[in-house]
């Protein structure tokens, strides 16, 4: 853990802001499975990642969307902010902005860190065990938008 102390004494842990994208096409999701060298190795997951310095959350997202799977994402709508301070279960707390938003165009290939990619009915995911981190919680957050179409985004 990287802790910051101030000059009472008084101490800081680290914190991240990360980007999640639900990436949709036909009522279908696609889920990338994560590289083995990766946190989480061998699952499936959302696009997303660390937010850099010089951009803005929207573009983080749509950057990672990109990368990990070679599409351009468009109608990106912010779907929830996750403030759980046990997230993840590491040295940090990873506060995390998930996106909805549909694809535009194929554009490249996925960077090493998604090594399959793979379109799924939202009906029939992995299991959850094979869902990396929080992720399939997300999923089914969106499934419940879905029905009871309410007020976005969500905190907590």
């Amino acid at each position: 853990m990287i802790d910051c102390t101030f000059e009472n004494g008084g101490k800081a842990k680290l914190r991240h802001v990360v980007v999640d994208t639900l990436i949709l096409k036909d009522s279908k999701i696609l889920l990338v499975k994560r590289h083995k060298k990766l946190s989480e190795p061998e699952k499936w997951g959302l696009a997303g990642g660390f937010m850099e310095r010089d951009e803005r959350i929207e573009q983080a997202a749509a950057r990672e969307a990109l990368e990990e799977t070679g599409w351009q994402v468009k109608d990106m709508t912010l779907m929830r902010i996750v403030d759980n301070p046990n997230r993840p279960t590491e040295d940090r707390q990873n506060v995390a902005f998930v996106y909805f938003a549909t694809t535009a165009k194929k554009v490249g290939e996925a960077d090493w860190e998604s090594h399959e990619q793979k379109w799924f009915d939202l009906d029939e995911l992995p299991p959850k065990d094979q869902i990396a981190f929080d992720h399939a919680e997300q999923i089914e957050f969106y499934k419940k938008y879905l029905k009871e179409n309410f007020k976005l985004p969500v905190v907590g």
